[in-house]
């Protein structure tokens, strides 16, 4: 059960292949919309002859017209593959951008962190913070040498400003090294795999720098496992729910009439939390709203995009089955 989103059409202008795995999408709306760095645009997409909806990160845009990158995923919930179908002249539904990740002005300096597709809303921030003036670093890290999206761009913008960090020749991004370089009261915003962000988190606290400094973006898409089946039980309700390893929990449910309130299916808003009666398994929290020390508890999970690893899950949702919802203990959000 989703917030009322209005949605309209948007054609596809263009289609771009930045490389092997990400394609840019041009898509023209039929207004002209304001679009914040750190928006993302929200999609109406098919998956399996039902409705779905997917966000993506909006790379640039002029008045009605908008670009997003998607990564070809070879394991995926049907997002990525109903995106890589599309053509030249195609219409989809859309939802007028949104800016969940908002750059803030006035730091001193700025470093921006991206892994992989991560870089599409950095993008959007880095070429605002260039013409601003602001004073930047972009490190940016990627599978190989060919998976460096925009890299020609942001070269021709950023210059010396911009670090490419290659895993296929042993290169890791020096956490700890490029805080340690930040001024106090320098801003750090990053987007990219979950193990890598978290990596950042705990090497930002570890420097005792200021969380409301720390801002960042997640795909909700990585995990500390390999996706796989899982059973979700319901005692209250009387179901136990399979969960397919390219099926999100939030959608199994649903589909066994489970209503279970959502809004971002990215794990950042924590609309979706359910509480946690029991598991047989590992838990593999991929949300970014509940805190380090919720997930330890256990108790909590965000639906949308957390797992189990293994086994199976006891939980108590909100709903009722009459429709009505039990009120749930507040989540602890976490910094963006």
């Amino acid at each position: 059960m989703s917030a009322e989103t209005e949605w309209t059409r948007a054609t596809v202008e263009g289609l771009r292949d930045l490389t092997p795995t990400i394609r840019e999408i041009t898509l023209r709306l039929p207004m002209a919309v304001a679009c914040a760095p750190g928006s993302h645009l929200r999609v109406g997409i098919a998956v399996d002859g039902r409705a779905d909806v997917r966000s993506y990160s909006v790379v640039d845009h002029d008045r009605s017209v908008v670009r997003i990158a998607v990564k070809r995923q070879p394991v995926s919930r049907g997002g990525s593959a109903y995106m890589w179908s599309l053509h030249v002249g195609d219409t989809i539904r859309v939802a007028a951008p949104r800016c969940d990740f908002p750059l803030t002005h006035g730091a001193s300096h700025y470093l921006l962190i991206a892994g992989g597709v991560g870089i599409t809303p950095m993008v959007a921030m880095a070429n605002t913070l260039a013409t601003n003036g602001a004073s930047l670093r972009l490190v940016y890290a990627a599978r190989s040498a060919d998976e460096f999206a925009y890299r020609d761009d942001l070269v021709a913008r950023l210059g010396s400003r911009v670090a490419f960090v290659d895993a296929s020749r042993g290169q890791d991004i020096d956490i700890a090294g490029e805080i340690a370089a930040l001024p106090d009261d320098a801003e750090l915003y990053m987007c990219g795999p979950l193990g890598m962000m978290d990596a950042v988190r705990a090497s930002w606290a570890a420097a005792g720098r200021n969380p409301i400094r720390l801002r960042y973006e997640t795909f909700g898409s990585s995990g500390q496992f390999q996706a796989q089946p899982f059973t979700v039980r319901v005692p209250r309700l009387g179901l136990d729910v399979p969960v397919a390893a390219d099926q999100s929990m939030l959608d199994a449910l649903e589909q066994a009439g489970v209503e279970v309130a959502y809004e971002c299916r990215r794990g950042e808003c924590g609309l979706c939390a359910v509480t946690v009666v029991d598991v047989d398994g590992t838990i593999d929290h991929r949300d970014v709203f509940l805190s380090d020390r919720q997930h330890r508890a256990g108790d909590r999970l965000c639906a949308c995009v957390s797992r189990v690893a293994g086994g199976s899950i006891t939980i108590d949702p909100a709903w009722r089955g009459d429709g009505a919802f039990f009120p749930t203990p507040p989540a602890q959000a976490a910094s963006h």
